[in-house]
């Protein structure tokens, strides 16, 4: 049984401060202070040290690639999530196909990153709407033919944590010929998930939520043998079979996912991802998700005894790691609040994410569910 207080020691944070947004930004931990501190010290003392920090930014992709089940060669290190979407959009039409089916509570950068590439006419966009935002293999069939080239999803929503079944989606996508790209961002370091056994071609995700990492990285897993069917129209100098050859006049693609490899790589973010994600693996995905599901429970029990109104799946087993609370239209107002008593949470739309990690207790939530019902009631949304 995973104990969390004997971790809360490495996140200087929450000696003064309560941190349950671990859906937008995770807390930073000693160890990653660490790794920043090794950046910083080669800067001022070696001033170029290229090898030694090409190396931080492998290791990352190593440490991803071992997170997802996955081989180094199969992901690609880029800036941002938007990057890995607009970098697969400009791939399109894929196999002849131009068509994306998705779904309208993507997080809006995905979208977005579709859209563009329609509005180029290079691809059509579909979006799918669930009243109740769960998108199942059966709803998502009718949308698909013979023209979809990728069936775009999340694996864990970012509004309230609906957790999707990426087996059922990628068999249902690849019936009809089509790929199936997931967004693991708000799963990834507390949803276990095995790219192989899921069945998904593409993963993207970046660091600084669940992963404790900071802004400035992300990364793509690629199915092997797909890459070399993807022709990115987007692309730089690290996506080369040779960088270093330095030579403007030849565009040939690296093999595997790193010829979506852009300019050079952000390497201070390296250091903290690889530095977040190690704490992770020491830690445990499936220990992890045994206690979050425990604190998640605990979550939509306390809210419900306070008269708090749920907006997440009411079964763990079908929610990630975050809670969604409805509280209205003034939601930031009321993450102010909540940030003013010292406790962090992440507002949304018209709700309150609480999101716990392994660090995360039963105190912590019990504090963090009084001071909501009290911050609703204070700043315009009283419980019903």
């Amino acid at each position: 049984m995973l104990n969390p207080e004997a971790y809360r020691s490495r996140f200087p944070l929450l000696q003064s401060k309560l941190h349950l947004a671990n859906c937008s930004q995770g807390p930073l931990s000693i160890d990653v202070v660490e790794a920043l501190n090794s950046y910083q010290h080669s800067l001022l003392h070696s001033g170029m040290d290229w090898s030694t920090w090409m190396g931080e930014v492998e290791q990352a992709r190593a440490e991803f690639a071992q997170l997802i089940g996955a081989s180094a060669n199969d992901i690609s290190v880029l800036g941002s999530v938007s990057d890995t979407i607009s970098a697969i959009a400009s791939c399109l039409p894929i196999y002849g196909r131009k068509r994306i089916v998705t779904t309208v509570d993507e997080f809006p950068t995905v979208g977005h990153a579709w859209l563009a590439s329609a509005h180029h006419e290079r691809s059509n966009v579909t979006f799918v709407k669930s009243d109740d935002r769960l998108y199942t293999a059966e709803m998502i069939e009718p949308y698909l033919g013979q023209d979809t080239a990728v069936l775009g999803v999340h694996f864990v929503s970012y509004y309230n944590a609906t957790l999707l079944n990426i087996r059922a989606l990628a068999d249902v996508a690849h019936s009809h010929g089509a790929l199936l790209l997931v967004d693991a961002y708000q799963g990834l370091g507390t949803v276990p998930l095995d790219v192989t056994e899921s069945g998904a071609d593409i993963v993207v995700s970046g660091n600084l939520k669940y992963l404790l990492g900071i802004p400035g990285i992300a990364f793509m897993y690629v199915r092997p043998g797909l890459s070399s069917d993807l022709q990115p129209g987007i692309t730089g100098w690290f996506g080369r079979v040779n960088p270093f050859n330095f030579d403007a006049t030849k565009l040939d693609f690296a093999p595997g996912a790193r010829r979506f490899d852009m300019g050079t790589p952000p390497v201070i973010a390296a250091y903290a991802a690889r530095a977040g994600m190690r704490l992770v693996q020491e830690v445990g995905v499936p220990a992890i998700y045994e206690h979050v599901q425990k604190i998640s429970q605990q979550v939509l029990d306390g809210a419900r005894e306070r008269g708090l109104e749920v907006a997440s799946p009411l079964d763990v087993t079908k929610k990630g790691a975050s809670t969604a609370i409805r509280v209205g239209s003034h939601s930031h107002d009321i993450e102010a609040e909540m940030g003013k008593r010292g406790v962090i949470v992440s507002a949304r739309a018209d709700v309150i994410r609480i999101a716990p990690h392994f660090f995360t207790t039963e105190q912590d939530v019990e504090r963090t569910l009084d001071e909501l019902a009290s911050a609703c009631e204070m700043v315009g949304e009283p419980i019903p």
